[in-house]
C-alpha cells in the first residue's frame, strides 16, 4: 500500500508537468511550424484563413487552460471537516480515499474531505467534485478539441513539409513504426521525428479527454458520481435530467461554453448541503 500511495503521489507531481509541457509544445508548434509552413507569405486572399485558424486555435487553448486553473481554484471540499476520518467498511478504495457518508470522502492525496467525490484527477492535481465538475468537464471539451484540431494541421504540415500523403488510411497507422525505422537509418531528421510521435500524443490525449467527457456527462445527468458507479450504488436521486445537468452547469451554461467563468453560485463557505446516498 504504502508503494502504490507513493506511485500515486509521484503522478500527481508529474501529470501536471507533463500537461504544461505539451502545451508549450503544441504553442511553438503551430506558431514556429504550422502556420508559416501551411500559410506561407500570405497574400490577401490567405491572410483571412490564417487568421482565422490563429483565432480559432487561440480560443480553444484559452478556454482549456482557463477552465484548468478554475477547476483547480475551486476545489470540492466540504468544510469543518479537518479529522482523518475512519474508513467505512463500505470503501470500495481504501488505498487514495475513505469512503464517508452522504458522499464524502478523505482522500489521502488532498488531505481533505470530499463532497460529491467522483474522482482524483491527478492532471489538476486534485478531486473532482461537487464545485469543480462543470469545470473539469468543459477542460476536457476544450482539451479534446484543441489535440484533435492540432492533428489536423499537423497531418498538413508533413503533406505540405514532406509531402507525406495521408489519402491511404493506413498511411497512418504505419507512420511511427516506418519514421521511426528511417530515423535510426538516417533518412528521417529528429524533428520529423518528433513531429510524428506528437500526432499520436494529441490523437491519444484527443481521445481519451472526450471519453472522460461522455462519461461524465451521463453521470451527471443520471445524478451518480463515479465513485457511486465502481461501488455498484444505485442512484437515489430521483430529480430529472435536466434537473442534474442544471446543479453542475448551473443557468448561465451558454455562457459557461464559450467562457471559463464561474456560472454556479455556491454558498459562503464554498460547499453545498450534502446528499443522502
Amino acid at each position: 500500500m504504502f508503494t502504490r500511495m507513493l506511485k500515486l503521489r509521484l503522478l500527481n507531481a508529474v501529470a501536471p508537468a507533463y500537461f504544461f509541457t505539451a502545451t508549450a509544445v503544441t504553442f511553438i508548434l503551430h506558431f514556429g511550424f504550422f502556420v508559416p509552413t501551411i500559410f506561407p507569405n500570405p497574400d490577401m486572399s490567405l491572410r483571412g484563413s490564417t487568421a482565422l485558424h490563429t483565432a480559432l486555435f487561440l480560443f480553444l487553448m484559452f478556454n482549456a487552460l482557463g477552465n484548468y486553473v478554475m477547476t483547480i481554484r475551486y476545489p470540492a471540499e466540504s468544510a469543518n471537516e479537518t479529522a482523518i476520518p475512519v474508513c467505512s467498511p463500505h470503501c470500495s478504495d481504501k488505498v487514495d480515499a475513505h469512503y464517508l457518508l452522504n458522499g464524502r470522502h478523505f482522500c489521502k492525496l488532498c488531505k481533505k474531505v470530499i463532497l460529491k467525490r467522483d474522482h482524483h484527477c491527478f492532471f489538476t492535481g486534485n478531486c473532482i467534485g461537487n464545485r469543480n465538475m462543470r469545470y473539469f468537464i468543459m477542460f476536457c471539451i476544450y482539451t479534446s478539441c484543441v489535440c484533435l484540431y492540432s492533428l489536423v494541421l499537423g497531418v498538413a504540415f508533413l503533406t505540405v513539409e514532406y509531402s507525406i500523403s495521408f489519402q491511404n488510411p493506413l498511411t497512418f497507422l504505419t507512420l511511427l513504426p516506418l519514421s521511426t525505422g528511417y530515423f535510426f537509418m538516417g533518412t528521417v531528421s529528429g524533428l520529423q521525428l518528433f513531429l510524428v510521435l506528437m500526432l499520436y500524443v494529441w490523437l491519444g490525449i484527443g481521445l481519451v479527454c472526450a471519453g472522460f467527457c461522455c462519461q461524465q456527462v451521463l453521470l451527471v445527468a443520471r445524478g451518480q458520481t463515479w465513485c457511486q458507479l465502481q461501488r455498484g450504488q444505485l442512484v437515489e436521486n430521483c430529480s430529472p435530467w435536466r434537473a442534474n445537468l442544471k446543479d453542475v452547469f448551473g443557468t448561465r451554461w451558454i455562457l459557461g461554453l464559450v467562457l471559463p467563468v464561474q456560472t454556479v453560485e455556491t454558498s459562503p463557505d464554498g460547499t453545498d448541503p450534502p446528499k443522502q446516498d
